[in-house]
């Protein structure tokens, strides 16, 4: 069976967030549907490990941004490849809060759901969503699962609900390939690594160069 089959479906890449009582946190998401119009719901689907899935619980609510294809990648990962108990996934960024729900001030826009019911289904909880606040800040192309996989070459968390174990790729020969231990990202750049700054971080999840190991 090919389950690389699964990466053709389509989906957006999205900022999920919550208030932790008085602290806003939040994760990346990509299954994140429409469901009705009228009035307009959504389904977010989230591991029950994650701890933004607990904030929601609590809560009631939670907040969508949606990334274009512009946006900083290092906000995928800073949001995606740590937990919000151990980590301020907002420190040193612009976030509003509305209707009680805090947002980044990044991607196209946000909106905001109030959850109206839930579901369990194995390892995640399926939150049913209905709108109650929205808006754009700025038109762009938004960005798709497929974008962040083929063109920037992220990859996807362990506790994502469209996470596929990958075959390990064939090692390249010309050069040496230094991988993120954190994120998984792959560095692939036309300067060898050893020679770039100290100051390099991973574009996906933000960490140090210290954290990667030769592959």
């Amino acid at each position: 069976m090919n389950t690389k089959m699964l990466f053709n479906l389509s989906y957006g890449l999205y900022i999920i967030s919550a208030m932790d009582k008085e602290r806003p946190t939040g994760c990346t998401a990509n299954s994140l549907v429409q469901i009705t119009a009228d009035p307009m719901k959504v389904a977010l689907s989230m591991n029950r490990d994650n701890y933004t899935n607990k904030c929601i619980r609590e809560s009631g609510k939670y907040g969508v941004v949606v990334l274009a294809q512009d946006s900083d990648p290092s906000l995928i990962g800073g949001f995606g490849f740590r937990s919000g108990k151990d980590a301020n996934k907002f420190d040193g960024l612009e976030y509003e809060v509305h209707s009680d729900v805090p947002v980044i001030k990044a991607g196209i826009g946000y909106m905001v759901f109030k959850v109206v019911d839930s579901m369990e289904v194995d390892t995640h909880t399926i939150f049913i969503g209905e709108l109650i606040d929205a808006e754009e800040y700025a038109p762009a192309t938004p960005m798709t699962y497929s974008y962040y996989h083929n063109v920037i070459k992220g990859k996807s968390p362990k506790n994502a609900p469209t996470y596929v174990k990958e075959e390990p790729e064939e090692e390249k020969k010309d050069k040496d390939v230094w991988v993120c231990t954190v994120c998984g990202y792959e560095y692939d750049g036309d300067v060898p690594f050893e020679d770039l700054p100290d100051t390099y971080k991973c574009p996906i999840c933000n960490q140090p160069k210290s954290v990667f190991k030769k592959k």
